[in-house]
């Protein structure tokens, strides 16, 4: 199984360390803003989302998982279209390779910058600290590339379903070895 170059870095912010990934896209800033926030054209490439972000939260289903992924609930900590985005799960998710052990909560931010027809992307979720931390880089680092590269996808009109879970799922050492 060949593995895709795995492009998250780790960085610090505010004494908390995050997992950062940056993608260059062609394509206006509207346009990333709208796949990355209207849920029909989520479902393209992640999930989709129900409810009244306005009322301050979101239920969001990763339908890229398939079809009995259950609903999870997402507080809106940030909403200034079409730049910034910034979500917090409300149920804390194991992140050991078994599903056991220390849990955490899904904090994650978008934010949009456009300059002369591409936009670039920076995802950033905050990771638990130590080694609760390095197992979550771990397990989401290589999805993350992956549903990113999805996106790129879509809004090129590629074929989604071209992109190949397989090529990203030997990315987790990279992961535990650069967040370790």
């Amino acid at each position: 199984m060949s593995t895709t170059l795995m492009t998250g870095r780790r960085e610090q912010r505010d004494g908390r360390t995050l997992l950062v990934i940056e993608r260059e896209l062609r394509a206006p800033l509207d346009d990333v803003w709208a796949a990355c926030t209207d849920p029909t054209r989520m479902e393209r490439w992640i999930g989709t989302w129900s409810g009244d972000p306005e009322a301050g939260s979101v239920s969001f289903r990763m339908t890229a998982e398939g079809d009995d992924v259950p609903a999870e609930e997402m507080d809106v900590l940030a909403c200034e279209p079409p730049r910034r985005f910034v979500v917090r799960s409300r149920e804390p998710q194991p992140f050991s390779e078994d599903g056991a052990g220390e849990t955490a909560v899904w904090e994650m931010e978008l934010e949009l910058e456009e300059a002369d027809g591409i936009t670039s992307l920076r995802f950033v979720q905050v990771l638990a600290p130590g080694a609760t931390g390095v197992e979550m880089a771990a397990s989401v680092g290589p999805g993350w590339d992956y549903y990113l590269d999805r996106l790129r996808a879509a809004l090129s009109g590629e074929d989604v379903d071209g992109i190949d879970w397989e090529a990203y799922a030997g990315g987790s050492s990279h992961y535990r070895e650069r967040f370790a």
